[in-house]
């Protein structure tokens, strides 16, 4: 069984923004990017991004109101707290935070989204490793107490835990589809390198996620020569030894790679979809997205790159993307990074039609951004039941949603080094642990602060007060304000605790404070 060594290399350099408001932020000490946080009475390890929302010229009153939820994992250097799970509402608000814990190596975040597994919604979520752009880790499924019911990782003649961050897709069957990489040995002279080099060829995985047995496997070297690699190995050859410039690997710019201990990565696969009875795979390394098929695991096509089989029309050449997709309208949407010099002025979504007979492809939208933005790395396209467009700029800290026919509705600054993807999804979360409760004293007299990590349904708290438990009366009940609410005590409250009610006055749950 082949073992894999792990990664560490720090997350992207942080990128400032604009606050939303003033109104419960902190600026952590000796934090030069000053991006404000939030800070609570009820839950001092939690402290996620103020975001500052821009209405676009398709906004409209509803969408400050919708239920939906935007999932995210934003990644802040030096400020753990920050760092991890999020999902906020329609305003920006914190609903839920999962902090990475900043002593794990292994417990970097990425690609939380909501699922389906066994008939019911869930979260999955991505921890491990992600130095040098991939990782090394375990997909969890969380029920919606936010409880883990499940776990998926790398499996077959791939050592457990060596599934990369990129991607997590949950089929009908449930299965899970993941990829990884493991070095192997390759003949790079055609790019420039040794004949004896390594590189890290790209694994998918279907794996059952009740059993952990692998039911699908497919390799890159069977099917995608090195050649086809657009990757910069930079000029210098030291002595014969291959050196790169590789944004995504490079420790330094002296860093030898090509070899068993540092392998090549000619190919970097950051997305995989079920595409009928076939498979979608996005290569950024390639600029190429690949249709395999299942049965086979022959590729029926190539878009994009130096292998392309399509006529691609005005505007419909892309570069570096991320996150291929069929919608149901059969069209392809990707998110296209454009990130070196010969690419153009922004970052995009793209919506293509592809004519499988002729082998054509054709731009039907695409989404810009509000402002000059060019994204390096990460980064999605999120289509959304009504046809609307959800974008992550990745490592631009932002997200936008966009109307079907690409007319921006709102862009959020998230501050810190943006975040891999971003999804909008429904969710109703129910936490199996009480909600927090914690009373300090003012100049005015006693307040309860109250907050519930993760619950959706809460519309207002119910204070109960008293001598104790078996004497406490029902007091003040208030709306619930935000993550966090405030709760005005009376003089002597010994006990004190407070219940949480949805809309129709059912209770949810009740915290007690110490």
């Amino acid at each position: 069984m082949t073992t894999h060594r792990k990664r560490g290399l720090p997350r992207l350099a942080a990128i400032c923004t604009v606050a939303l408001t003033a109104t419960a932020c902190t600026i952590a000490e000796g934090d030069t990017q000053q991006t404000p946080s939030h800070s609570y009475a009820s839950r001092p390890d939690l402290a996620p991004p103020v975001v500052a929302l821009e209405q676009g010229e398709a906004w409209e009153p509803d969408y400050g109101t919708s239920e939906e939820l935007i999932f995210l994992t934003p990644g802040f250097p030096d400020r753990p707290p920050t760092t991890g799970g999020l999902v906020l509402d329609a305003s920006g608000e914190p609903v839920w935070i999962n902090p990475a814990d900043p002593d794990d190596s292994q417990d970097d975040q990425f690609e939380l989204r909501v699922q389906e597994y066994q008939g019911e919604p869930v979260l999955t979520l991505y921890q491990g490793s992600s130095g040098g752009g991939y990782g090394d880790g375990t997909f969890t499924i969380l029920n919606r107490s936010y409880e883990e019911i499940a776990s998926v990782t790398t499996g077959g003649d791939l050592a457990p835990g060596n599934a990369d961050f990129h991607d997590s897709t949950i089929t009908p069957r449930d299965t899970m589809l993941i990829s990884a990489y493991e070095p192997a040995e390759a003949d790079l002279s055609e790019l420039g390198g040794p004949t004896d080099g390594w590189v890290e060829e790209a694994v998918i995985q279907e794996i059952d996620i009740a059993t952990g047995d692998v039911l699908f496997e497919w390799r890159s070297l069977d099917h995608i020569p090195v050649a086809d690699s657009i990757q910069n190995f930079g000029d210098a050859l030291d002595g014969g030894v291959l050196r790169t410039q590789d944004f995504d690997k490079a420790q330094d710019e002296n860093e030898v790679v090509g070899t068993e201990e540092s392998p090549f990565d000619y190919l970097h696969v950051n997305s995989i979809a079920e595409d009928d009875d076939g498979i979608l795979v996005s290569a950024r390394h390639t600029s190429a997205i690949y249709r395999i098929d299942r049965a086979t695991g022959e590729l029926d096509w190539t878009l994009g790159g130096t292998a392309n089989d399509f006529e691609l029309g005005d505007g419909a050449e892309f570069s570096w993307q991320h996150d291929a997709r069929r919608s149901p309208d059969g069209t392809l949407t990707l998110f296209d990074n454009a990130s070196n010099e010969n690419s153009g002025d922004n970052s995009r979504g793209l919506r293509l039609q592809l004519d499988e007979e002729a082998m054509t492809a054709a731009v039907v939208t695409e989404y810009l951004p509000p402002e000059d933005r060019t994204a390096g790395s990460m980064a999605n396209t999120n289509e959304l039941p009504n046809g609307n467009i959800l974008i992550s700029w990745g490592a631009q800290p932002f997200y936008s949603e966009f109307t079907a026919d690409g007319a921006l509705i709102y862009d959020v600054s998230l501050g810190g080094d943006g975040s891999y993807r971003a999804y909008k999804s429904a969710w109703q979360g129910q936490p199996a642990t009480p909600p927090d409760v914690v009373v300090q004293e003012n100049d005015g007299g006693s307040t309860a602060y109250v907050s519930w990590n993760g619950a959706t349904g809460v519309a207002q708290w119910r204070l109960l007060t008293g001598a104790d438990e078996a004497t406490a009366t029902e007091g003040a009940t208030v709306d619930r304000e935000s993550f966090e609410t405030e709760i005005p005590l009376p003089e002597d409250a010994a006990y004190v605790a407070v219940q949480a009610l949805d809309a129709s006055g059912n209770e949810l749950g009740t915290g007690v404070a110490d």
